[in-house]
């Protein structure tokens, strides 16, 4: 079970670090009702069933901004419309 906290957690660092990078600030997103919490809850789910977690932890070392998220991110299409 304790796996499970820990890839849950991962994710979360890692789509948090990914939204930053794209200037989106997920928690406000939710706070101001900009997205459900399941809209984010399904946000976190698609990021922990992800194939590409090193080339996303890599990006993320290489970008401290970016105007789009990789092809490969599950959430880009989130982060996009959140973005503008």
């Amino acid at each position: 079970m304790f796996g499970f906290f820990r890839k849950i957690d991962r994710h979360s660092e890692l789509m948090n670090g990914m939204a930053q990078r794209l200037g989106v600030d997920l928690g406000e997103e939710v706070a101001e009702r900009h997205i459900k919490a399941q809209d984010y809850r399904d946000a976190l789910v698609r990021c922990s069933h992800c194939g590409s977690v090193e080339a996303c932890v890599e990006w993320q070392k290489e970008n401290d901004h970016a105007e789009v998220a990789p092809p490969y991110c599950r959430n880009r299409d989130l982060f996009a419309h959140l973005a503008e």
